[in-house]
């Protein structure tokens, strides 16, 4: 007769097996939890950070915003990094006199703008003004400008020799023809003061993708029936 196999041995392996069998299902059901929260803990990433998408445009726009450099039109005279040629006589063309080496009080460096506007209404326009253009003398008939995409503002440097001149207008942009600029902003009028002071052109949401007049002022015997001997100093885009 042969003998079973004893009951307490069936117990002990009956018992093994269901603990075996318990680990695995906890094993896999810790998984799955974790999957539905995103994967295993130890590979998530913070929210904080985590990568932002953007578009490309704002990408574009955030790295001409931290990228642009400075671009003088005048900082002294002869100054390699000057920009512009101040070609663009207008109007009583005959009443302005222009010095871009004046040696007396500049805002900075060695010299600064002086211009001296009479008033006497020469060429019968009772008007008058420059324009900084690239290339010299350039009315939109010809190819040319800076494209100065990502420049916030023009900021410049102003003061009148009394006190009291006013300027009708200071502007960048705006001449027309085939090569037109891309856009124009200005401010005006102003009304100078003896002391140096910071003048800002707003540049933000235009198109700068192509400015041939990159700088200009202009008045008018009107506001200044005496005229008007103001300086200039410091002219950047930024």
């Amino acid at each position: 007769m042969k003998r079973g196999i004893p009951i307490m041995t069936l117990v002990l392996v009956g018992f093994a097996l269901y603990l075996v069998g318990c680990g695995t299902q906890n094993q896999a059901t810790g998984f799955k939890l974790d999957k539905e929260e995103g994967g295993p803990r130890s590979a998530a990433v913070p929210k904080e950070s985590q990568p932002v998408a953007t578009s490309k445009a704002a990408g574009v726009a955030n790295a001409q915003e931290v990228t642009f450099k400075p671009f003088r039109v005048y900082t002294d005279a002869n100054s390699p990094d000057n920009h512009y040629i101040p070609s663009g006589w207008m109007g009583d063309w005959g009443d302005i006199t222009f010095d871009d080496r004046h040696l007396t009080n500049p805002h900075s460096g060695t010299t600064s703008i002086k211009i001296v506007y009479n008033g006497k209404a020469a060429q019968g326009a009772r008007w008058a003004g420059i324009y900084w253009q690239n290339p010299a003398n350039n009315w939109g008939t010809r190819p040319g400008g800076y494209d100065l995409t990502g420049a916030q503002r023009l900021v410049f440097w102003a003061r009148g020799e009394k006190g009291g001149e006013r300027i009708e207008e200071f502007k960048i942009g705006g001449i027309a023809g085939e090569y037109a600029d891309s856009d124009e902003a200005g401010i005006g009028p102003v009304v100078l003061t003896q002391e140096w002071k910071r003048y800002v052109i707003g540049l933000e949401g235009r198109d700068l993708s192509s400015i041939s007049g990159g700088f200009c002022w202009a008045t008018n015997i009107d506001v200044n029936p005496e005229g008007a001997t103001f300086y200039l100093d410091d002219l950047r885009y930024e």
